[in-house]
């Protein structure tokens, strides 16, 4: 198959979370497969273009009111023979941030600078005479991918490829007044009737909800979830109505950058025979987040976005929030990595002045982000909700147990942990409360104290789970199959 990806986020070349390393991921493994994939990203100011290959200076991308003048260059993805397309448009793109800053979380312009690079994979195909069988856009940036199809190219070069939308985070939408409309370069009388519609606002997520052929989310249990008022996000009727294209994908975990057999980012390397080198990992983490030496003291380690969705509130919450009793009435160390919402930063770093026991870093640090994950010997993700989750993924490849709410991706991939037969993977609670994460963590550390050899065991099973992005590729390949014969039959009826 061809397969173009056109996405706001890719690693290395841009990346705000999980998004970037799923799509570089899931072309590689697509490639390995033996299939065309290609990628098209903005080139932001973080991508060096002296670093690029040139494809044109002059690439005009047309709208129905006008035409847009941009610049075509070219990479290739990391560790592939990926083709990834940059579109280059200084005022839209050449400025610090994916989606916003601090000082303006959410640009203003979004709607034209999505809606550039929508039409620009249109755009980029009839420039290299390559047409793809499956056009595969990622989230509300790139929602207006199907969009387009739909209403402007069903017909001629594009009548025989498919619209493929993945949803990895529902909590994000792309809702912006209704008045930025004509940006999309639409006629207003699509509004209502290509799905943008929703109350007085402009939604682009719920427009390609509504055009895609085949809709996709990132976990079998994510894709319930969203169907249901409570993490529907309000769009849970429309996805009720689109539930027979519906269908959730596991992400995978990238072994070329995620394991602890070939991790340069730890002192050791280790597999489930070697364990005993994990303690290395541990010791080096504790030096580096100034927390005392102890292999004698269970480590729960976090790396995340603070955001609400992350459960901060009800673990860092000043007050109310769990850690301080974690810390404080259990034998136990914490290392936190993350950034985000202010008012948690500063807890974090109240939290890491008062208590001898607890440390954090604010921000992202690449190499500490696996330290965290290959020295700790339990991995915190209370989360309200979890499309699918990455960073549980890469704990239990490192034989580090997650201490998880039971939701979305988190419960289709931890095992919860029965402490007669030692059997499971990880620690799971239902509620998201201080309490219950409280005494999930407290379950943990008891284990670690009174069940040392389950818990060996069961960091040795945790590392022999398989989540391959080769067997998510192969799932994505059925899916493509079914969205060309619906696109097929779209195209006959249109």
């Amino acid at each position: 198959m061809k397969i173009l990806m056109v996405s706001s986020e890719a690693t290395p070349f841009a990346k705000a979370g999980g998004l970037a390393d799923a799509v570089s991921a899931l072309s590689r493994a697509l490639q390995r497969a033996g299939h065309d994939v290609r990628i098209l990203l903005p080139r932001y100011y973080c991508v060096d273009r002296t670093k690029l290959e040139r494809v044109t200076e002059s690439f005009s991308v047309e709208w129905p009111a006008g035409s847009i003048q941009a610049g075509l260059y070219k990479s290739v993805l990391p560790s592939s023979k990926v083709p990834v397309y940059f579109i280059d448009h200084e005022g839209l793109f050449g400025r610090d941030g994916i989606y916003g800053t601090k000082a303006e979380p959410d640009f203003a312009d979004n709607t034209e600078r999505f809606g550039l690079l929508s039409r620009a994979a249109f755009k980029l195909c009839r420039h290299l005479s390559w047409f793809p069988d499956i056009l595969h856009a990622h989230d509300w940036p790139t929602s207006l991918v199907p969009v387009y199809l739909r209403e402007l190219e069903r017909g001629g070069d594009f009548a025989r490829t498919a619209s493929v939308l993945t949803v990895h985070n529902l909590g994000y939408q792309g809702a912006y007044p209704a008045g930025r409309f004509p940006s999309t370069g639409l006629p207003w009388e699509r509004f209502g009737p290509a799905g943008f519609e929703r109350g007085s606002t402009l939604n682009l997520l719920a427009a390609g909800i509504h055009s895609a052929d085949f809709l996709t989310t990132v976990s079998p249990t994510y894709a319930r979830e969203i169907q249901t008022p409570a993490l529907g996000a309000g769009l849970d009727g429309l996805l009720r109505h689109r539930s027979a294209s519906l269908v959730g994908i596991l992400n995978g975990v990238d072994e070329s950058e995620w394991n602890p057999e070939s991790d340069p980012h730890i002192p050791r390397t280790y597999g489930p025979a070697s364990l005993s080198a994990k303690d290395e990992s541990k010791a080096r983490l504790q030096a580096a987040m100034g927390l005392p030496i102890d292999p004698t003291v269970p480590l729960i380690g976090m790396t995340t976005r603070l955001s609400e969705q992350k459960g901060i509130g009800e673990l860092f919450g000043p007050l109310h929030g769990s850690a301080w009793r974690i810390c404080t009435e259990m034998r136990v160390q914490m290392a936190i990595l993350g950034s985000g919402e202010t008012w948690c930063e500063d807890e974090l770093r109240s939290l890491a002045s008062r208590l001898p026991n607890f440390r954090a870093r604010i921000g992202y640090d690449e190499a500490l982000a696996h330290l965290i994950t290959a020295g700790s010997d339990f991995f915190l993700m209370p989360s309200h909700y979890e499309p699918c989750g990455l960073a549980q993924l890469y704990a239990l490849r490192y034989g580090t147990l997650p201490i998880v709410r039971r939701t979305g991706g988190l419960a289709d991939t931890v095992e919860n942990y029965d402490e007669t037969s030692g059997s499971g993977t990880g620690f799971m609670f239902d509620q998201l409360t201080p309490s219950s994460v409280f005494d999930t963590a407290g379950w943990a550390v008891w284990a670690w104290y009174n069940r040392p050899a389950q818990v060996l065991e069961m960091r040795k099973r945790a590392m022999s789970r398989v989540f391959s992005w080769d067997r998510s590729a192969a799932e994505y390949l059925k899916l493509y199959e079914m969205a060309l014969a619906a696109a097929k039959k779209a195209g006959a009826a249109h």
